[in-house]
């Protein structure tokens, strides 16, 4: 099977060096290239890849924002984000938002590959570096007296799910859902969903 990538990237240079190595890598086929954001958010749906390398920063809008938006529109499509960004506010922001991978530039290309594989088999690539900052930040967290319940509920909520898919997942009802979220803010100390998100991957 092929996979299908699309690539979000203002970088030329950037842009055109993924685009010519992924067409070479047999396995996998780079669909479309987008430079603007915007552009990306109307053409992404028709073009259907299964996976997106997505820039951080982008004009116009940032590629947070575009992950945000893109899993409204075509949840089915999984994005990696690849940037030069390592703080831990871009990080979580980014995963909240919907990314199931991050990886920063200086990823050598075979691996960028192996990321591809891995999200598209159900993963959620990481380089390294970053991966011990969301395993810290969720050692962070654990010192909150939060049950299993709502903290798989913030999880969820970390990844950008709505209420109704959590309930699903928990086969519980979104009235439950709705009763944990609202003691998870409590326990929190904290009045909105990003705050909550924020709060309980560590920062």
């Amino acid at each position: 099977m092929t996979i299908r990538i699309s690539i979000v990237e203002d970088d030329a240079q950037t842009r055109q060096a993924l685009e010519k190595y992924i067409n070479r890598a047999p396995g996998f086929e780079c669909v479309s290239a987008y430079e603007d954001p915007r552009v990306a958010l109307r053409q992404l749906p028709l073009d259907q890849p299964d996976v997106v390398l997505m820039d951080l920063q982008l004009p116009g809008m940032s590629g947070i924002a575009c992950v945000a938006a893109l899993r409204g529109q075509a949840p089915a499509i999984r994005v990696i984000m690849l940037t030069v960004f390592e703080r831990d506010e871009q990080i979580f922001e980014s995963l909240a938002a919907g990314a199931y991978g991050y990886l920063v530039k200086r990823t050598p290309l075979a691996k960028i590959l192996d990321a591809i594989r891995e999200v598209h088999a159900g993963g959620s690539p990481m380089s390294a570096h970053i991966a011990r900052k969301v395993v810290a930040s969720f050692h962070q967290a654990a010192s909150i007296t939060l049950s299993q319940q709502e903290r798989e509920v913030l999880t969820h909520l970390s990844h950008g799910h709505t209420y109704a898919h959590i309930a699903q997942e928990m086969d519980i009802s979104v009235h439950t859902v709705r009763c944990y979220i609202r003691r998870s803010y409590e326990k929190l100390q904290v009045h909105s969903r990003t705050e909550a998100v924020a709060k309980f991957t560590g920062h």
